[in-house]
């Protein structure tokens, strides 16, 4: 079993920052790449930034220069960076990481934690 645990949300105001940190834990082999998802009210959950093995980033087009996700010394950690918080920033953050396992992916999701932007 794989575990995630997210933390550093919470209500920021338009302008601000915050920091997400997700660390992994349990039976990590194979890792593909870790990252994190947003999800606003009565919208589809979407890519915010992921990082790969290698630590290859890849980000939302609409996010890049805001956001700035990173691993930690601690290779089952990753960050989130957050600048420049808008309204619309506001959503529940998802972490996950990917496994390779018997040759397919396999994703992992934390519980998420709650940013609000406020205007």
């Amino acid at each position: 079993q794989v575990q995630l645990v997210e933390s550093g949300g919470g209500l920021v105001q338009a302008g601000g920052s915050l920091r997400l940190s997700c660390a992994a834990s349990g039976n990590i082999f194979r890792f593909i790449d870790m990252g994190w998802h947003r999800q606003a009210p009565g919208k589809q959950r979407e890519l915010v930034a992921t990082i790969s093995w290698r630590n290859t980033t890849n980000y939302a087009d609409s996010l890049k220069g805001r956001f700035t996700i990173s691993r930690g010394n601690a290779k089952n950690t990753v960050y989130l960076q957050m600048s420049t918080l808008k309204p619309e920033d506001t959503a529940v953050y998802y972490c996950n990481i990917a496994l390779l396992l018997y040759n397919s992916r396999r994703d992992y999701w934390g519980q998420g934690t709650q940013v609000t932007v406020s205007s």
